[in-house]
């Protein structure tokens, strides 16, 4: 009794193949598992590379974003997956998160804290340690430029406002965005944060400008001072 060959996605008709779906359905009628596969290329002898992506996929819940906070290494933990390959995973996923930046840099106006959020969290989302940026924006709240400010460590980073002051004088902004990440996953402000948060509005005001907003970012949620009313 002979045991049937496994088929590879070659041996699939060409509406099923990833490729060929694409270019004959368009991008949007393929599943996720799909499109990673596409950017794998191959399996390995036991998997279809579509069944490689569906098993990577698997382990992070089928959930994307989870999927970007995987390093190269913990890609090639899957068998089929050498550094290549997880290279290529990782820069794909870091060109959509960059994409989602652009999109909200791209808009006329930031409005809204949700604004701010969407903007920073392809960046901040993954890390594990805290990182503090500034916005600075034009008379017509529109993103003139951004700032890394510090990078810390987990728990807390270390802010030197005179900086911020600097910056926005260099760029003529008429108001300042802050932000930073709370790697714990909780949004609520430290006493520190509130510190900081007055201690930039002050010195801002001082100079003429406006602090806008000081936003949290955490994965899948934040915290901001404006419309807690505390700005």
């Amino acid at each position: 009794m002979t045991e049937q060959a496994k088929l590879t996605v070659k041996d699939w008709s060409p509406e099923d193949q990833p490729r060929e779906k694409l270019l004959l359905k368009g991008v949007y009628s393929l599943s996720d598992a799909e499109l990673l596969a596409i950017i794998l290329g191959s399996g390995n002898r036991e998997e279809s590379v579509v069944e490689l992506s569906q098993r990577i996929l698997q382990s992070t819940e089928n959930n994307i974003n989870q999927l970007g906070k995987l390093s190269v290494k913990q890609l090639m933990k899957f068998k089929g997956i050498g550094e290549a390959k997880a290279i290529s995973i990782v820069a794909a996923l870091e060109l959509g998160k960059r994409r989602k930046a652009e999109d909200i840099l791209n808009r006329e106006k930031i409005l809204f804290s949700k604004d701010i959020y969407h903007y920073f969290h392809p960046m901040l989302c993954d890390l594990y340690y805290e990182e503090f940026w500034a916005l600075f924006l034009n008379r017509g709240h529109k993103i003139m430029d951004k700032l890394k400010i510090s990078q810390g460590g987990v728990a807390a980073t270390v802010v030197d406002a005179k900086i911020i002051y600097k910056e926005a004088l260099i760029r003529l902004a008429t108001s300042v965005v802050i932000c930073h990440n709370h790697p714990s996953g909780n949004p609520r402000p430290s006493h520190e944060d509130d510190l900081v948060t007055m201690k930039v509005k002050e010195g801002l005001k001082r100079l003429d400008m406006d602090l806008a907003d000081h936003v949290i970012i955490c994965d899948g949620s934040f915290y901001s001072y404006a419309d807690e009313g505390r700005i």
